[in-house]
């Protein structure tokens, strides 16, 4: 019965983590930058926009797929950023050890 008493303490300190991690990815935000960082993106850790910012200078009326595409790339390049800093926090929960295939979490 000890071990089962140690199981419950251990999942219950894992749960308490993966609140504070989920309250760590809500403040935290990254950049993402594109155009050799004429387009940049602010990001929270829940993939919440929180600015863009357009040099001017790439706003051609005539070519407006390029500028969909650069801020595209800004989104994408903040997205890995978030991703990375989420393993990484992931890794801490964990001790590393990775999660099953398929396993997802509330965030």
């Amino acid at each position: 019965m000890k071990n089962l008493g140690n199981m419950m303490k251990q999942a219950q300190q894992m749960q308490s983590r993966m609140t504070e991690m989920q309250e760590a990815m809500e403040a935290h935000e990254v950049e993402g930058n594109s155009g050799g960082g004429m387009i940049k993106v602010r990001v929270s850790g829940k993939h919440v926009v929180h600015s863009v910012s357009i040099d001017p200078a790439l706003i051609d009326p005539s070519d407006p797929e390029m500028l969909e595409d650069l801020v595209m790339a800004a989104f994408n390049d903040a997205k890995a950023k978030i991703d990375a800093y989420k393993a990484e926090k992931m890794a801490d929960i964990t001790g590393g050890m990775p999660l099953p295939p398929g396993f997802k979490l509330p965030f």
